[in-house]
C-alpha cells in the first residue's frame, strides 16, 4: 500500500470516527471517548488534511472549527420561499384564524383533521434553510427577503448540532430542514463579559446578535462563540409523511436537534393550555422565546390551505407580552469603567421576573436618571424583553410618597474621590484620575489581557485583581516584572498555573503591533480602529508623531478618535510604560510581509481603496497595488492619482475625490490598469 493511499484510509477512517462522536454527543448526550482523547484525532486528522487537501471529505468534521474567510456572501433563490407568520395576542383572535381555515376547508371529513395541531415554542433567533442531497449537508442559507437569501454554509458548519452527514438507510436524495439559529444564553453573557473587559461595546440582545454571527467573515469566530440550532420544519418531493409531528419524529432520528418543547394538541381549547403552561415555563429554558407556533399537524390540509403572499394560512404565531413586575427602587449606585466612565445602577428590592431573580438594573447615565424622574423608594416597572440584561421602563408616580429624595447624580468619583467632569457632546460623567483611581487601574490590566488585546493564557480579572492587592503590579508594564516565586507564594496558586502564566506573558511577545495597540487602552480605540492605524502608520513611532490632520485622514478615523490618540500620546507616563513594554520585547511595528514584484506597471501611481471588493480583500489588493509599483496613500489629497471604489465606499471620500477630480476606477479598470488595457 502506497503511502498516499494509507493517509486516505486515515482520513476516511478519522472522519467517519469523528461524525460518529459528535453525533454521539450532540444528539444522544452520551460521550464515547474523553474530549481530550477526540481532541487528539481532531488534532490529526487536521494535519492530514493540510498535507493532502484533495482527500478532505466535502463536509469533514474539521468543518467545524471553521477558519474559511468569506468576502462575500452569495445570494441563493429559496426552493420553498421563507415566509413570516401572522401573528395573534389573545384566544380570541386564535379561534378567529381556526374559523377562517374551516371555512377555507369546508368539507365535514376534514373538521377533525383540522382539530390537530402541533404547537412549538417560538425561539427568537435566525431562521436558517438547510439543504442536504444524498445524507450530506450541501447548502445553508439565510431567511434574507423570503424569496432568496445568503450562503453561509461555512459558518452553519460551525454548529455543533446541525448534523454535516446523516447516515440512514431511507433518507430522501435531496430534502430541506428549515430551523432557528440562536444564542444560548450561557454563550451569550461570556461573549458580553468578553466584550466588557475588552472594553468594546455589549451586544443588546442574544437575537441580533445571533444575526450578526452568521454574517462574519471568518467562521474560525463564528466558531468560537457557539450558536445553536433548533430544527422545526422538513420540506422536499413525495416524502414520506402524513403528518407534521411524523417529520418532527423522523428528524430527531435523522440526527437534528428538535426542542422537546413541543406538544401535539386537540382543539383550541388544549392549545391555549399549552401556551398559559409555557408562559412561565418558557422562562426555565436555556434561550430566549417570545411565542408559541400553532401548525395544522396534517400535512395534506396545510398544502391545500397553501400560502399568502406574506404567510402559510396553517399556521400562526401567538405572541407573549414582554415579562414586566413592579417593585421598590432602594438606592442608586455607581460603578467606575477602565476609561474612567460612571455608570450609574439601581438597586431594588428583589423581585422574580422572567425566571429570575432581578435586584439590579443599569441606568446607563445621568440622562437616563433625568428622564425617569427617579426618587429613592420610587415604584418603578423593570422589563425583560428582547434583552437579557432588565431594565426600568418607567415609574408609578401614583405610589409615590411626598417625602422621597429625588436623585441626584453623583459629583465625585465613589472609589477615588476625585472631581467627575462631562464633555458637552458626551452623556457620560468621568472621573480623570486614571493613575490613581483603583478600578481603573485594574480595567486597563485586564483589558491588556483581554484574548482580543494580547491574550495571555493563564491569566484572568480574578489574577489581575489579586496580583494588584499584592502590590505587584500598578499598571500592565508591571506584569512583565512579576517572577515566577512571587506568583507561586499567592494563594490559590500551584506550581503549573504560576508557569503557565509566566509561559503566557512571554508568549505575548509575539503578539502583533495592531492588538498591541489596542492593548494599550487609548480611548475609542477599539480593535478594529487598532487596525487600521497600525497598517496606516507601520508603527508606533510614526503613530506618536501623527498630526491631528494625518490621524484624520486614516480611513475611517474621526476627529473624537484622532484627539484621544494625541491625547493619550501627550501623557509623559504613557511614553514610559511604552519604552518599557519595547524592552521587554513586544511589537510596536507592523511585520511586513516581502512583497512579490510582478511588474512596473503602476510605478509612479498612488492610490486609495474604499470599500468592499469581490476578488479581493483589502490587504491582497494593497499588496498588489505595491507588487507593481504603485504607492499607497492614507486619505483623499491633491496627490492621489486613483480612488479604487468597492462596495458601500465611503460617501465622504466620493465626494472629496470628485472635488478634487480624483479618477476613480472600478475593481476591474484597476486590473485592466496593470495590464496596461485602461
Amino acid at each position: 500500500m502506497t503511502n498516499m493511499q494509507s493517509e486516505k484510509n486515515r482520513i476516511d477512517e478519522l472522519t467517519e470516527k469523528l461524525h460518529f462522536y459528535n453525533h454521539q454527543y450532540y444528539q444522544n448526550s452520551v460521550s464515547e471517548i474523553s474530549d481530550y482523547a477526540f481532541d487528539v484525532l481532531m488534532k490529526e486528522l487536521q494535519e492530514l488534511e493540510t498535507k493532502n487537501p484533495h482527500l478532505k471529505h466535502q463536509n469533514s468534521p474539521t468543518e467545524r472549527v471553521g477558519g474559511t474567510i468569506t468576502k462575500n456572501f452569495k445570494s441563493v433563490v429559496h426552493q420553498y420561499p421563507m415566509l413570516s407568520l401572522a401573528n395573534t395576542y389573545s384566544k380570541v383572535e386564535l379561534e378567529d384564524w381556526q374559523i377562517k381555515i374551516n371555512k377555507l376547508l369546508p368539507n365535514q371529513s376534514e373538521i377533525n383533521n383540522l382539530n390537530e395541531y402541533f404547537c412549538e415554542q417560538k425561539f427568537d433567533g435566525v431562521a436558517i434553510s438547510l439543504i442536504y442531497e444524498n445524507g450530506n449537508l450541501k447548502q445553508a442559507i439565510t431567511r434574507g427577503d423570503g424569496q432568496k437569501g445568503d450562503d453561509i454554509t461555512a459558518n452553519a458548519k460551525t454548529i455543533k448540532s446541525i448534523p454535516l452527514v446523516i447516515k440512514d438507510k431511507n433518507i430522501p436524495n435531496y430534502f430541506e430542514v428549515r430551523g432557528e439559529v440562536y444564542f444560548p444564553y450561557s454563550n451569550f453573557e461570556k461573549l458580553n463579559k468578553e466584550q466588557e473587559i475588552a472594553g468594546e461595546p455589549l451586544y443588546a440582545n442574544p437575537r441580533n446578535t445571533a444575526s450578526g454571527t452568521l454574517k462574519l467573515q471568518d467562521s474560525a469566530e463564528v466558531a468560537r462563540r457557539g450558536l445553536d440550532c433548533f430544527m422545526y420544519y422538513l420540506l422536499g418531493e413525495n416524502l414520506p409523511f402524513k403528518t407534521h409531528s411524523e417529520s418532527m419524529e423522523k428528524l430527531l432520528e435523522w440526527g437534528f436537534q428538535v426542542s422537546k418543547t413541543y406538544q401535539k394538541c386537540t382543539g383550541i381549547s388544549q392549545v391555549w393550555d399549552y401556551i398559559n403552561l409555557w408562559d412561565t415555563k418558557r422562562f426555565e429554558l436555556p434561550l430566549a422565546t417570545d411565542g408559541v407556533v400553532i401548525k395544522l399537524d396534517n400535512l395534506i390540509l396545510q398544502s391545500e390551505l397553501g400560502l399568502t403572499a406574506k404567510s402559510p394560512r396553517w399556521a400562526i404565531a401567538y405572541k407573549y407580552k414582554a415579562a414586566s413586575i413592579s417593585t421598590i427602587l432602594e438606592k442608586v449606585t455607581y460603578q467606575v469603567g477602565r476609561t474612567g466612565a460612571i455608570t450609574p445602577v439601581a438597586n431594588m428590592k428583589p423581585v422574580l421576573l422572567a425566571g429570575t431573580t432581578v435586584k439590579r438594573a443599569t441606568l446607563h447615565n445621568e440622562d437616563e436618571i433625568l428622564r425617569l424622574d427617579l426618587h429613592e423608594g420610587d415604584t418603578v416597572i423593570i422589563e425583560k424583553g428582547g434583552e437579557i440584561i432588565p431594565k426600568i421602563t418607567s415609574v408609578d408616580v401614583s405610589k409615590r410618597s411626598f417625602n422621597l429624595k429625588k436623585i441626584q447624580f453623583i459629583s465625585h468619583c465613589p472609589e477615588c474621590g476625585n472631581l467627575l467632569h462631562r464633555k458637552a457632546e458626551e452623556a457620560a460623567w468621568y472621573c480623570n484620575n486614571d493613575k490613581g483611581c483603583p478600578p481603573q487601574i485594574k480595567g486597563r490590566i485586564a483589558h491588556f489581557i483581554h484574548r482580543k488585546a494580547m491574550n495571555i493564557d493563564g491569566m484572568g480579572e480574578e489574577t489581575v485583581e489579586q496580583f494588584y492587592n499584592a502590590g505587584l503590579i500598578q499598571n500592565y508594564a508591571d506584569l512583565y516584572e512579576i517572577k515566577y516565586l512571587q506568583i507561586v507564594s499567592l494563594d490559590r496558586f500551584a506550581a503549573k498555573s504560576a508557569q503557565n502564566i509566566i509561559d503566557g506573558l512571554k508568549a505575548s511577545t509575539t503578539v502583533p503591533f495592531e492588538k498591541v495597540l489596542f492593548a494599550l487602552g487609548v480611548k475609542f480605540v477599539g480593535s478594529t480602529v487598532a487596525d487600521k492605524l497600525a497598517k496606516n502608520f507601520k508603527n508606533i513611532e510614526n503613530l506618536k508623531n501623527a498630526t491631528l490632520e494625518d490621524l484624520v485622514a486614516t480611513p475611517e478615523i474621526g476627529e473624537k478618535i484622532a484627539e484621544s490618540v494625541q491625547s493619550w500620546f501627550g501623557e509623559k507616563e504613557n511614553l514610559e510604560i511604552i519604552e518599557k513594554l519595547k524592552s521587554y520585547g513586544l511589537q510596536f511595528q507592523i511585520q511586513e510581509k516581502d512583497v512579490i514584484v510582478e511588474s512596473q506597471a503602476l510605478a509612479g501611481k498612488s492610490f486609495l481603496i474604499s470599500g468592499t471588493f469581490l476578488q479581493f480583500s483589502r490587504d491582497e489588493l494593497q499588496n498588489k497595488i505595491m507588487a507593481n509599483g504603485g504607492k499607497l496613500l492614507s486619505g483623499v489629497s491633491a496627490k492621489l492619482n486613483y480612488l479604487v471604489a468597492g462596495e458601500n465606499m465611503g460617501p465622504s471620500k466620493l465626494e472629496k475625490a470628485n472635488k478634487l477630480g480624483v479618477k476613480i476606477i472600478s475593481e476591474n479598470e484597476f486590473l485592466q490598469l496593470i495590464e496596461n488595457k485602461l
